[in-house]
């Protein structure tokens, strides 16, 4: 990736998965069916929004359980998750 820096490289990898991710798309967290309708960009990390009837949710991306199928676009959230794993700033 050509930025500079981390936080180049994480708005590089947020601008990718903002263009390409198809939403809104369905999965499951702790057993409850979400619905991801927008992703967000904080400091250090991505998040997905994630909703269950009136409810909101804010999970990191590379937290978020695989959907099937995967909608179009999933090979950006996988890049940035191999990112997070191999960034020594991040957890």
């Amino acid at each position: 990736m050509d930025a500079y820096g981390d936080e180049e490289q994480l708005t590089g990898l947020y601008t990718m998965i903002d263009e390409s991710l198809a939403r809104p798309f369905e999965t499951e967290i702790l057993g409850v069916g979400v619905v991801v309708r927008r992703i967000e960009l904080t400091d250090d990390r991505i998040l997905a929004i994630c909703e269950a009837g009136r409810r909101r949710l804010r999970i990191s991306l590379d937290d978020l359980p695989l959907p099937k199928p995967e909608p179009a676009g999933w090979e950006w959230v996988e890049a940035y998750c191999e990112w997070r794993r191999r960034n020594s700033a991040c957890r």
